[in-house]
């Protein structure tokens, strides 16, 4: 202040007897000092803004562009897209600087698509094998009741199928002339134990044979007279599946009356296709349901499998025997069954979900998750497959423990990559294309064009032609 203000000179000439000098000087002061500092900070917001141009210059410089419809255009300048004709538009720079071979997708994007991933894991493989049969009578507890004397049905007893019998019930009376002939030949030979004791044990032998029983024999011979009529007796249990014979009806010795099945355990058999085939083996537990008693479930083990496929259906008959308690399970049922069988040579292997592999003819491809990355990123990757589970296959090769992979929206995922140029499932080597043309397309501009769509000066027409009409 003092270099630029003669204190001394003023006080000569008794300014400072004025009230308003000082504080006048002290504002031209503070102005002066303000116009200094000012001045000299103008070069160094010059030089910076120097430095933002060149700055902006560069990153124009590498700015690239894409069309929004093609996105597997790139254009290092602004232009109308060689596809299509629509404007370029800029390619945000993060979106330039991943990996050329991945695809890149928003976190709104994935929300939108329904696209999920999930970190693959080894286990134990297991194959759920669905099977659809119905049951049987177990064909070993099905017997036949038959006459064992001929004659003449007076009473029937057991009149209709499906009826319950046990062994040692009534089921008919039966009126037989060698069944009397026989008790008579009984009763004579007892007058004659004295002389012939043998005889009396022979006519007791031969009605033994008719299925008579002791009781009977020993009732007619304290009676002493003969029985036109005589009970027969069940030697079987089970429940009557058909019926033979009526009232009235004349029988011979042997001939069936009644079919009857023990069921008490009964068989399912189950249609198993040629595919199913391999992953059955005897002794493999079989949870089944049936439609009539739902929320229940029954167990059996497989007994036997089929040698032969039919050769009209193309199945194989797998037979589960079950025990029936409570008469739950009644002949041609319907029931839906399934095996959970184990792969021992694939245990301890990488298992996915159905729904993350895309098929391609002979190749399976996959989605993986690039780790790492600010914006989920996706690489396309061909995997090797094992055997088919229920809803998942077993990796045989290309995966790894721990990488995640998209288990839902692949198709959406996959999309994006072909829209991107990237590798794809139908695009195995991918098609980035940046300011190449392409095969087929004009890619002049509509000047030049025009320029050499325009005749020649010295050009004529041919003949028969107007002038500015094209070939």
């Amino acid at each position: 202040m003092k270099k630029y203000i003669n204190f001394k000179l003023l006080e000569k000439y008794k300014i400072f007897q004025y009230p308003w000098v000082k504080p006048a000087l002290w504002i031209l002061g503070g102005l002066l000092l303000g116009w200094l500092v000012f001045h000299r900070s103008e070069p160094a917001k010059k030089n910076k803004g120097t430095t933002e141009q060149v700055e902006n210059h560069d990153e124009k410089a590498h700015q690239i562009w894409t069309c929004a419809m093609h996105p597997q255009i790139r254009m290092d300048k602004p232009g109308n897209c060689p596809i299509c004709g629509m404007e370029l538009i800029p390619l945000q720079s993060d979106t330039a600087n991943i990996d050329p071979d991945a695809v890149q997708m928003t976190e709104a994007g994935m929300k939108l698509a329904e696209v999920q991933t999930t970190v693959i894991d080894k286990q134990n493989a297991k194959k759920d094998v669905v099977l659809y049969g119905k049951i049987q009578a177990d064909e070993r507890r099905i017997k036949i009741q038959a006459a064992h004397v001929p004659g003449r049905i007076e009473d029937l007893l057991v009149s209709f199928t499906g009826e319950q019998i046990t062994r040692g019930q009534v089921i008919a009376r039966i009126y037989s002339p060698s069944l009397v002939t026989a008790q008579e030949e009984l009763l004579q030979a007892k007058q004659l134990i004295p002389a012939q004791p043998a005889l009396i044990e022979a006519a007791r032998e031969k009605l033994r044979q008719w299925k008579l029983t002791d009781k009977q024999i020993a009732a007619i011979e304290q009676s002493g007279k003969t029985q036109t009529v005589f009970d027969v007796i069940a030697d079987v249990s089970g429940v009557v599946l058909t019926k033979q014979v009526n009232q009235g009806d004349y029988v011979q010795e042997g001939q069936p009356l009644f079919k009857v099945a023990d069921l008490s355990h009964v068989w399912v058999l189950f249609d198993a296709y040629e595919s199913d085939l391999p992953w059955i083996k005897i002794g493999n537990t079989v949870s089944f349901t049936l439609e009539s008693l739902p929320g229940q479930k029954f167990s059996g083990k497989v007994a036997f499998i089929d040698p032969v496929i039919n050769p009209s259906t193309r199945v194989a008959k797998v037979r589960v025997e079950a025990a029936n308690h409570g008469d739950n399970l009644k002949p041609e049922m319907f029931v839906n069954g399934s095996i959970s069988a184990a792969l021992p040579k694939y245990n301890n292997g990488i298992v996915i979900p159905q729904s993350a592999v895309l098929w391609t003819g002979p190749r399976s491809v996959v989605y993986v998750k690039v780790p790492g990355t600010k914006e989920p990123e996706f690489k396309m990757r061909e995997i090797e497959l094992g055997p088919s589970l229920s809803n998942s296959y077993v990796v045989l090769s290309g995966l790894r423990q721990g990488e995640e992979i998209v288990t839902n929206g692949t198709f959406a995922v996959d999309a994006s990559a072909q829209l991107a140029g990237k590798k794809s499932m139908m695009n195995k080597e991918g098609n980035q294309i940046s300011t190449a043309s392409m095969p087929g397309m004009d890619m002049r501009t509509d000047s030049k064009k025009e320029k050499d769509e325009k005749p020649a000066k010295d050009e004529k027409p041919s003949k028969g032609m107007k002038p500015g009409m094209k070939m």
